[in-house]
């Protein structure tokens, strides 16, 4: 007992002066947080930015209310989704006219897929990562099916011995850069490179990354990538998602679903498809403006903010939990699946427990939102623009009282569908 003691004591000194030495700890308050609630699971869903309230009612009371359908040319609403996608293309690191918003991840993902294997149309393979999220997976099956490709399941740490036999026959390489599971990152730039080395193109999700890590696609020479707007963007439940397409693609750009809005003159509602320039070519369908513009007024919450000073205190919080983690839980049976190594870390930390969904329940009743992957992990997102050591201290302290009090059901009775 008196062990843990000085180790809790020892790690709140440390968080306390952590904390008080933070550049980015006043852009806490640009973030509607719950009093007394300690937030992990911006990986998940992002918390509420301060300043979405007054737009979504500037939208729906004047300028819909009011403006009626004028608000398509008054307000921007036609140009909306490329102007939120240049706001989220200077997070990705990606120069204007290169990437719009609207639709869902999976439409977006499959229209990349699908766009780049119509790319490279005499290359029979696709390569995805067997651990890639589950949408990732399916789609690229379903895009095989439709295009007549095989998919290859290669881990990323073995892409390059695959491509040495098979890189000649490959079309693209679909990976994430943050593992969704355990937050390990992998090298974006060498895998990017090793794709094209082998003459395919390289797509990548950047849902766990987007907001959270600078990320230069284009002096990466990324082909293609998609992301989420409501994780670590902060855009709200179901935001839409984003799709960037490098502009030496454009002019040869096939979309699978050729939608009205994407038409090079849409209004004139000409019998045949003839698409947009550039990226506008892959709007498809009207675009979904209150979500857009709640999305626009969350990116707000980036103003002025350097990347690098986000990455280096998500390194800090990453890593003050890990610490946490071996001084206060491994000793009761809980393992972190994070990489200690912060160049190989996203903005998460996992542990493995037999009882991650029963712990994850009693945490939020105590005040502590993570989540769970099944069969046994427990997920801790951390965000640099809200998120402090002293909060990861509460958390890693509460899930150590809880465990040695016993004081959580090993197989709680399901709350609903959304674990």
């Amino acid at each position: 007992m008196t062990t843990a003691l000085s180790a809790a004591t020892a790690l709140g000194e440390q968080a306390a002066q952590l904390d008080a030495d933070d550049p980015l700890a006043p852009l806490r308050e640009r973030f509607l947080l719950p009093p007394d609630v300690v937030y992990l699971d911006g990986n998940s869903l992002g918390p509420l930015p301060a300043a979405v309230p007054a737009a979504l009612e500037d939208v729906v009371r004047r300028q819909w209310g009011t403006g009626l359908i004028g608000s398509w040319n008054a307000a921007g609403w036609w140009h909306a989704p490329l102007r939120v996608g240049d706001a989220i293309g200077t997070l990705i690191g990606a120069a204007p006219g290169q990437t719009i918003a609207g639709d869902s991840t999976s439409v977006q993902l499959f229209t990349a897929l699908d766009a780049a294997a119509a790319l490279r149309p005499d290359r029979p393979l696709l390569v995805t990562d067997p651990g890639h999220f589950p949408t990732d997976r399916y789609l690229a099956d379903a895009v095989a099916r439709r295009r007549g490709l095989e998919v290859r399941h290669v881990p990323p740490p073995d892409l390059a011995r695959f491509l040495a036999d098979e890189g000649r026959r490959v079309a693209v390489v679909s990976y994430s850069p943050v593992d969704f599971r355990t937050g390990e990152l992998y090298d974006m730039g060498a895998l990017t490179r090793a794709a094209h080395d082998a003459g395919a193109l390289a797509l990548w999700d950047l849902c766990h990354a987007a907001g959270a890590l600078p990320l230069e696609v284009d002096v990466l020479g990324v082909d293609l990538a998609v992301g989420c707007g409501y994780k670590f963007l902060s855009g709200g439940p179901g935001a839409p998602a984003f799709l960037y397409v490098a502009q030496r693609h454009h002019a040869a750009l096939e979309t699978p679903l050729p939608g009205w809005t994407g038409h090079a003159a849409p209004f004139g509602l000409a019998p045949d498809y003839i698409p947009a320039p550039g990226i506008a070519r892959a709007r498809i369908g009207t675009p979904p403006i209150l979500s857009l513009l709640a999305l626009e007024a969350a990116l707000t919450a980036f103003d002025g903010v350097d990347l690098h000073q986000v990455r280096a205190k998500s390194l800090s919080l990453t890593g003050f939990l890990l610490r946490c983690a071996e001084e206060l839980l491994a000793p009761l049976g809980f393992t972190s699946v994070t990489p200690s190594d912060p160049g190989r870390r996203g903005s998460q930390v996992t542990l493995r427990h037999p009882h991650a969904h029963g712990l994850a329940v009693a945490l939020a009743g105590r005040g502590v939102v993570a989540d769970m992957r099944a069969p046994d992990l427990l997920r801790f997102g951390v965000n640099a623009l809200f998120t402090s050591h002293g909060d990861l201290l509460t958390a890693a302290s509460r899930l150590r009282d809880l465990t040695v009090e016993g004081a959580y059901d090993p197989a709680p009775p399901s709350a609903g569908p959304v674990t």
